[in-house]
């Protein structure tokens, strides 16, 4: 029987779960198989491809609970992806004519990988499926068990992925000190702009843990220091249609009453309407090796802030991104308790040769289980009909098409 030999690898952007999962994962193969030899590839498929990894040693096993404590990666992460031989060439990990599942392949052979843990999103996760397929179609047997991360918990069938929580949790914190700024100018629209390409779910849950902890503050209403200059105004998501001229007029009655108009808006709300404006004035639009949007390049927080700002004649706009400070934090509490369950179910399945990606089945009862990889999937949607969303949209007097019954 072959030895046991087990590859960790971070990819896709940062989330606040990677350290912890790494760590999680080391420690728990020490608990249970200490003699199991572990090594992390750098900066993720890029590293797997060169051959860059690092071992996990006995000082690094006596030190993984402090990766908890940690945001980032500890590992790097990239973006890469192996079925694009096109981009792999041009980025010059591979050469000319060579096959980057099979140059992975022969890097996880060399170095007598048998389980390979990919902490990532969708496209990680898939990636990792494909190579296992090649392997095994090629007569090597790899077990290739994932972990879900990303803030957009936009995962088929995943009920939560780790570290959007967090980021959730950061995104609200980082808007604290941001909505002061409505004190600085007279007539002010803010334009919070929150990660999310294709799922409103982390600007809704940032909006929402940023007005339940708007609770617990105190104010000085006799003074200009009111609840209403620090609550949410508007949430667009790309969930739910945006009536501009409708908006517009509403949030101008807003601008009237209290001097400052405060909006979430996630990155990928309006995008469709954005890349048409784009496309009309003869501009082409980046893209990445997955095929995405690269949504840094079309700006959607500025674009919101320029539809709006004279249709509500705002004297001056802002638009910050809480993307970056909230994505690059440690795991909360609520975080930690999901990664440690899921890292411990990880090395389970790996030990039981039983690939897949870890994460509570909304197909299955929301069962903890290693979910099949034909049925791992991005761009889920929020679900608007769930109450915390219907009463999160009452609450602020946003008038949009959710079923309230």
């Amino acid at each position: 029987m072959k030895k046991q030999k087990v590859a960790l690898l971070t990819a896709g952007g940062l989330a606040p779960c990677l350290s912890a999962a790494v760590g999680g994962l080391i420690e728990r193969y020490t608990e249970i198989a200490p003699g199991i030899k572990i090594i992390g590839y750098l900066d993720g498929y890029q590293g797997l491809l060169q051959g860059r990894s690092i071992p996990v040693t006995d000082i690094v096993r006596e030190d993984a609970a402090n990766f908890y404590l940690h945001g980032g990666s500890p590992l790097g992460n990239s973006r890469v992806k192996l079925t694009n031989e096109k981009d792999c060439f041009k980025r010059g990990l591979i050469k000319k004519g060579q096959n980057p599942l099979e140059v992975a392949a022969e890097q996880l052979l060399s170095d007598n990988i048998t389980i390979l843990h990919t902490i990532g999103g969708d496209d990680t996760n898939l990636t990792a499926a494909e190579l296992a397929a090649y392997l095994k179609k090629n007569g090597y047997d790899l077990t290739v068990v994932g972990l879900p991360k990303t803030i957009d918990n936009d995962i088929y069938p995943i009920r939560q992925s780790l570290g959007a929580i967090t980021a959730a949790e950061q995104g609200a914190i980082y808007f604290e000190n941001v909505v002061n700024e409505q004190s600085a100018n007279p007539r002010m629209l803010i334009i919070h702009e929150v990660m999310g390409r294709n799922c409103g779910w982390l600007t809704a849950a940032t909006a929402n843990i940023y007005r339940k902890r708007l609770q617990h503050r105190h104010f000085v209403p006799s003074f200009n220091i009111e609840k209403k200059l620090f609550d949410v105004d508007a949430i667009y998501i790309p969930e739910i249609p945006i009536d501009i001229r409708g908006e517009a007029a509403r949030l101008k009655k807003v601008m009237n009453e209290k001097n400052s108009v405060n909006i979430f808006v996630a990155e990928g709300a309006g995008v469709q309407d954005i890349i048409q404006e784009l496309e009309n004035q003869g501009q082409k639009v980046k893209k990445d090796a997955f095929g995405h949007v690269k949504l840094d390049s079309i700006n959607p927080g500025k674009w919101f802030a320029n539809q709006f700002a004279k249709l509500v004649n705002a004297e001056k706009t802002i638009v910050e991104k809480s993307g970056y400070f909230a994505r690059a934090a440690a795991a909360n509490v609520d975080d930690l308790r999901l990664i440690k369950s899921c890292t411990d179910s990880a090395v389970d399945c790996g030990m039981r040769k039983e690939s897949g990606v870890i994460g509570h089945d909304e197909d299955r009862n929301n069962q903890l289980r290693s979910i099949e990889f034909e049925r791992i999937r991005g761009e889920k949607p929020l679900d608007t009909n769930q109450l915390w969303v219907k009463e999160l949209f009452h609450d602020i007097g946003q008038p949009v098409n959710i079923n309230r019954n």
